[in-house]
C-alpha cells in the first residue's frame, strides 16, 4: 500500500463493539482488509468525523467518496465503506423457523402412531 498518500493512524484502530474479536476473525473482512483498517481506520475515521482536514489529493478524495460511494475505486475506499456498512447498517437477522405453518405437515403424520391415553 505504498502506492497512496494516505496518512497512517497515529494509533491501531479496532472497533472492539463491533468486531469485538478482529476484523478478520469476524469472517466479514480479509487479512489485507483487516490490516488495511488497523492501519489507515483512525485517519480515515478522524477524516470522515471532521477531526482531521485532509492534506492530500487521496484524503481529498476519500471524503468525496464518503457522500458519492460508487466513486470508490482503491481499495482504502472500498474496506472503508464495507467497514462502515457492517459497523453502522442493519444487522441482518436469520432464523431457523420457516414461514410455513404447522398445518402444512399434518399430511406427514401418520395417525396410527399416535398413542392416545384412556
Amino acid at each position: 500500500m505504498s502506492e497512496t498518500e494516505f496518512r497512517y493512524g497515529k494509533k491501531r484502530f479496532y472497533d472492539n463493539k463491533k468486531f469485538p474479536r478482529g476484523f478478520a476473525k469476524s469472517g466479514d473482512f480479509t487479512l489485507a482488509e483487516e490490516e488495511l483498517l488497523i492501519q489507515f481506520g483512525e485517519t480515515m475515521s478522524q477524516l470522515e468525523s471532521g477531526v482531521l482536514e485532509p492534506v492530500n489529493a487521496d484524503e481529498r478524495r476519500f471524503l468525496l467518496v464518503l457522500e458519492q460511494p460508487e466513486k470508490a475505486t482503491t481499495k482504502l475506499e472500498r474496506v472503508w465503506l464495507k467497514y462502515v456498512r457492517l459497523a453502522r447498517g442493519r444487522k441482518r437477522f436469520h432464523t431457523l423457523n420457516g414461514r410455513n405453518k404447522p398445518d402444512a405437515l399434518d399430511e406427514f403424520v401418520d395417525d396410527s402412531d399416535i398413542e392416545t391415553e384412556s
